[in-house]
């Protein structure tokens, strides 16, 4: 079972490798639910039963083997008019399927339950557990106390970097955007008592000669190189990927820094992770943070290293069970 919005570009890149392994399946966007899909969960004559119903089709959930989490929209209840009571039935169906969920327990997860996978995408904790592993971190602060602020600045040595602590888009005079990891310059600081209205997390500037994404899936580690030193753009924060002067490649990560990043990642009880590193002039490997559910797409397509089909291994390894009586392949 896939569940993820319709125009997912990842998922369609799987697609093709799971109906090559056989794999009945199901691709479903809880945005569906409650407005166009059914979810019934009942407990009768001793036993639970949980059926999905979408587009015609009724799926048995305990037949699920595997699950695949990718980024599905929200709970959508469109035909209810009056917003508090749409927000109420949206809210009630969010918990429903957490709940249903939960008792899909014949189900392995990817990257894990949402809400296990919510609890632990955490950056702080995420710097804690590497730490414990034996990676190198930088010195972190997480604060809104203005008073903070100069003192990382100097401990920095003016080299200072802000990033959020989280996701989350907003608007400015209309306009969709979100944070990206900056340079803190000087006349930053007289603005500092800004950051009273929320937490930012504070970090000196690590030297650079490149970046990594680590993709880990399952016990499989994909490397990827990324010269974010050879544009401006990227050169603070890689995610400015778009300029053709930023080279991509496969990578030869050493043994020790690939199983700390599977023992990471496993240790959260993921079974899917992607890992940022800078690999410093020196040779240094330093973890910046994990992304519990973050893209990989790109990079299978920037360097041909085959993350989809890992992806689909992963999810055709579960036991194959049609979901209805007779197979299914549909969304």
């Amino acid at each position: 079972m896939i569940i993820s919005g319709s125009r997912d570009d990842s998922v369609h890149a799987v697609l093709p490798k799971l109906r090559e392994r056989g794999v009945p399946l199901l691709w479903w966007d809880e945005g569906d639910y409650p407005g166009a899909s059914t979810l019934t969960t009942e407990h009768l004559d001793g036993r639970w039963r949980q059926t999905l119903t979408h587009r015609g089709e009724t799926y048995d959930l305990s037949k699920v083997g595997a699950v695949w989490y990718r980024r599905p929209g929200r709970p959508s209840a469109p035909d209810v008019r009056e917003p508090s009571q749409r927000d109420f039935a949206e809210h009630v169906a969010a918990h429903a399927l957490d709940g249903a969920y939960d008792l899909m327990v014949g189900a392995r997860w990817m990257p894990a339950l949402p809400r296990h996978a919510r609890a632990i995408d955490n950056k702080l904790l995420h710097l804690y557990r590497a730490a414990e592993l034996g990676f190198t971190i930088v010195d972190t602060v997480v604060t809104n106390d203005p008073g903070e602020l100069v003192p990382a600045w100097n401990r920095a040595g003016g080299r200072l970097v802000t990033k959020s602590i989280d996701f989350r888009q907003f608007t400015v005079d209309g306009e969709f955007g979100h944070l990206y990891t900056e340079v803190v310059p000087r006349r930053r600081l007289s603005g500092r008592h800004r950051l009273r209205h929320g937490p930012a997390m504070l970090q000196p500037q690590v030297p650079k000669a490149y970046e990594l994404r680590v993709t880990v899936v399952g016990e499989r580690v994909f490397a990827a190189r990324i010269d974010s030193q050879a544009s401006r753009l990227t050169a603070v924060d890689w995610r400015h990927y778009d300029d053709p002067k930023v080279g991509y490649s496969a990578y030869d990560l050493p043994p020790d820094v690939a199983e700390r990043s599977v023992r990471l990642v496993a240790g959260l009880g993921l079974s899917y992770g992607a890992l940022d590193l800078i690999v410093t002039p020196d040779g240094r490997y330093v973890f910046l943070e994990l992304n519990v559910n973050g893209q990989w797409a790109f990079v299978e397509m920037l360097t041909g290293m085959p993350i989809s089909d890992a992806i689909a291994d992963w999810l055709a390894g579960a036991t194959i069970r049609p979901l209805t009586e007779e197979s299914a392949d549909a969304h």
